[in-house]
């Protein structure tokens, strides 16, 4: 049982110590700019190239996530997905039956909301405060701290930890109770998929009527068409610089994990009854390109259109 209190171990409630667990693509740079901060952080991740990073930037590594969490005030965790997420926190071996009254956990990864408020639901039946805090921004976000943190949970809970996030992210939004945090990253990607489908769909059919690219780009920024993929993300090679489709769609955000969100955004459609049919499509759209170019960015869905664009 849970029966310890976390003040009673806690020396600095300004500083508190903080248990990082996942350190991929995401995880370690989030955790890094937590530790320039001057947190104290033990970290664990399967990867031992991983905790190696982290211990050479100041990090203590532990050999479990229960490990991690010996001494933290403060748990965050960046995992792939549901299951994982399971696995570290529920059970009679989980990280959530061995933590003290108290402890604040924060979970940014990426779930289904029903996952999330299981989680949840565990959790606060023990006395610890939850919050499910998924990421946008990307890995260049999560390096230089601008992340937008989208956090479902109570208010104390999100007050305590608005001044840890905001080391990691620049926009912070509560986005309501725990799952909300989920269920409002779900519908921004969802329109993100939609809205790179449909604009590669439109320069596509430009550019085969032989539009320059970039010139119907620059029309449709200052038309009624623009949107965030034309002002910052264009998914034609050459139009921009500084993007992954004018470096071989190599960087960014993989359309694997695209489909792994819309996928999200379908199963919590499905589970509510609400009609999701342009997410259904943009959904089929990318389970078919992600068979051969999953690890391309989500971007790469020009390719569909072209495939030397690919090549």
């Amino acid at each position: 049982m849970n029966t310890k209190d976390v003040n009673a171990t806690s020396s600095d409630t300004t500083k508190p110590n903080i248990a990082f667990i996942g350190l991929g693509n995401m995880g370690a740079p989030m955790a890094e700019n937590l530790l320039k901060a001057g947190y104290t952080l033990s970290v664990y991740d399967l990867s031992e190239d991983a905790t190696q990073r982290l211990q050479q930037a100041g990090a203590s590594v532990a050999d479990s996530p229960k490990d991690a969490a010996n001494n933290a005030q403060v748990v965050i965790s960046m995992l792939p997905a549901g299951k994982h997420v399971h696995s570290v926190y529920l059970g009679d071996s989980g990280l959530l039956a061995n933590l003290p009254k108290g402890t604040l956990v924060i979970d940014s990864s990426t779930i289904a909301a029903a996952d999330a408020r299981t989680v949840a639901e565990a959790a606060s039946e023990l006395g610890i405060d939850f919050l499910d805090a998924p990421v946008s921004g990307g890995t260049g976000g999560a390096i230089a701290g601008s992340l937008t943190f989208i956090v479902g949970g109570s208010a104390d809970a999100f007050a305590k930890a608005e001044p840890i996030l905001a080391v990691m992210g620049k926009n912070i939004f509560h986005a309501g109770d725990h799952g909300a945090g989920q269920v409002a990253k779900i519908c921004n990607n969802m329109l993100l998929g939609i809205l790179m489908a449909g604009t590669a769909e439109a320069i596509n059919l430009g550019v085969k009527n032989g539009l320059d690219p970039k010139v119907l780009s620059d029309i449709m920024l200052q038309s009624s068409g623009r949107n965030w993929t034309l002002e910052v993300y264009n998914p034609y090679p050459q139009v921009m610089e500084n993007v992954p489709s004018s470096n071989g769609y190599q960087g960014g955000f993989m359309s694997k994990l695209m489909q792994k969100d819309l996928n999200l955004a379908m199963q919590t459609a499905q589970d509510t009854n609400v009609e999701t049919p342009m997410g259904a499509k943009a959904t089929e759209l990318y389970e078919a390109h992600t068979v051969e170019n999953g690890d391309r960015d989500f971007s790469s869905i020009m390719g569909r259109h072209d495939a030397s664009l690919l090549s």
